[in-house]
């Protein structure tokens, strides 16, 4: 007899699904036998599955089992197949024989006693089994409530496998999970706020501005200005996130297993900071055969924010180019090719020298700080729109008593207003997202410069030895600026100030050529 049930398997954040297929055959020795490219954790499940069944009830197998997992294309990977092949094993053998088999997907890793035990990707299963049409999922009771974000299907929670059978046997029905999106969904406030920042007023207004467009910023100052005081202060001015996004957010911190049990649904923008050690594979997402999900993607939807940026090695510098560029990361492995999605902020921080001053302060020589600098590479630099100087805080600046600056919700209503003109603007181009993300036919239909911002362009690119690349990061920060101001038109003033934000362009920071 054979008998089929169905799962997911995830490759990368993707959810594939796979038929579950089980034979039953007399045989003097009950052997379980896994085909269909498993790997070590699937082909282990023949020891954990015949104490589990046994343990939750069924009858002692006596015959010879074969498990095929299809497609047999894709390699499988984990313990969530335990269930799944449970399931189908006892369809096999004539214990169960229900049509839920076929509605409904399973997931899970079974103990030897019938306990369920988590796995990761709930949430994406959850979505395969809307998308493939079926009518629920059954799930260890730690997944559920992931699982239940998902309208439009059932998602079952059970314990043990006992649970299971007792449901499919219609003995005892399982009361599925039903998920109250107003209290789980919220758009709770940051711990941090930027009131408790004295000072850096110039370098809230350029994070502010950042916020307001997307933009990439790069902050340059000496030890102990403020620069990672500032940046973990980044989300709480960004706008929340829509439903879709925490959608997405929440897939990929699963499948990472990262997730939460008491926070079932991210809703608060991620914020990640590797160390300087890490390698390529920690930032883009590494794995012998199906890659995980790495910082950049860890990050999509947030901030990543890489602190004393030269200290990075070079080449894992350069890995972020392509995502910077296309907002996807791309990984190819001898099991195929794996997409990951990462529109992310980029928020950098550094010393101006290897000794820590400015410039003009500095004790290392201008090669020791054309070497510093030149660690980054001109084409990485080329992305990011803003890299401001963060001076030394003044010491009437840190002691006094007055009341702080603004705090960081005030400063969120601008970014928010901004970003709803920015929706507006692209609702025609829905893989642009902001101004930072504008190509070239964007910006010359929604950046135009009058002559005047033209004028005062070209002087500040004359006076400050700015760069070619400079010209269109200038057009698009000042497009955020006059968003800031709910301006349809780029003023001079705008110009003015986006020219500002392009310190490692000028000509004092310019010993890389």
């Amino acid at each position: 007899m054979i008998a089929r049930t169905y799962t997911a398997t995830i490759q990368g954040i993707v959810p594939i699904m796979v038929e579950v297929e089980a034979s039953a055959s007399l045989s003097d020795n009950s052997v379980i036998t896994i085909v269909g490219l498993p790997d070590v954790a699937v082909k282990e499940a023949r020891e954990r599955l015949k104490p589990a069944l046994l343990n939750s009830g069924s009858n002692p197998l006596n015959e010879s089992i074969i498990v095929n997992l299809a497609p047999a294309d894709i390699r499988k990977e984990g313990p969530s197949f335990d269930l799944p092949m449970a399931i189908a094993i006892l369809g096999a053998t004539a214990q169960i024989n229900s049509p839920l088999l076929r509605d409904h997907l399973f997931s899970g890793e079974l103990a030897l006693d019938g306990t369920l035990r988590p796995v990761r990707g709930a949430l994406s299963m959850a979505l395969c089994a809307k998308n493939q049409g079926k009518k629920g999922i059954f799930l260890p009771a730690e997944n559920a409530m992931e699982a239940a974000i998902v309208s439009g299907i059932n998602v079952y929670p059970a314990k043990n496998l006992a649970q299971i059978m007792a449901h499919l046997w219609g003995e005892q029905f399982i009361e599925p999970v039903k998920q109250d999106f107003s209290s789980v969904f919220s758009t709770s406030s940051s711990e941090l706020d930027f009131a408790d920042v004295r000072g850096q007023e110039s370098a809230k207004r350029a994070l502010e501005v950042a916020a307001a467009g997307g933009h990439n910023i790069l902050l340059i100052g000496p030890p102990g200005t403020g620069k990672s005081m500032l940046s973990k202060r980044i989300p709480s001015i960004l706008p929340p996130l829509t439903f879709d996004e925490a959608i997405e957010v929440t897939q990929i911190h699963s499948v990472a297993g990262l997730l939460k049990p008491e926070e079932p649904l991210i809703t608060t923008r991620p914020f990640r900071s590797p160390h300087h050690t890490a390698s390529s594979a920690g930032l883009l997402g590494g794995g012998s055969y199906v890659p995980s999900p790495g910082e950049i993607t860890l990050a999509h939807h947030g901030v990543l924010f890489l602190d004393e940026l030269p200290e990075f090695k070079r080449n894992t510098l350069e890995t972020l180019r392509q995502p910077l560029e296309e907002g996807i990361v791309s990984i190819s492995r001898t099991s195929g090719t794996f997409i990951f999605p990462a529109q992310f902020m980029l928020v950098a921080a550094m010393n101006p020298t290897p000794d820590g001053k400015m410039p003009h302060q500095s004790r290392s020589n201008p090669l020791q700080i054309q070497n510093y600098l030149g660690r980054i590479s001109g084409p990485l630099l080329d992305r990011i729109d803003l890299h401001i100087e963060v001076p030394a805080v003044s010491f009437q600046s840190i002691s006094s008593r007055s009341a702080n600056g603004e705090t960081s919700a005030q400063i969120r209503e601008r970014v928010i207003a901004a970003r709803q003109i920015q929706t507006q603007r692209f609702a025609n181009s829905p893989h642009i997202t902001c101004n930072a993300r504008m190509r070239s036919r964007e910006l010359g239909k929604f950046a135009v410069l009058d002559d005047d911002c033209l004028n005062i362009l070209k002087m500040a690119m004359d006076e400050n030895h700015f760069s070619a690349r400079a010209y269109d990061r200038i057009r698009k920060v000042a497009r955020t600026i006059a968003d800031l101001d709910h301006s349809a038109n780029i003023c001079p003033q705008h110009v003015m100030e986006a020219s500002q934000y392009r310190n490692l362009d000028r000509q004092i920071w310019d010993f890389r050529s």
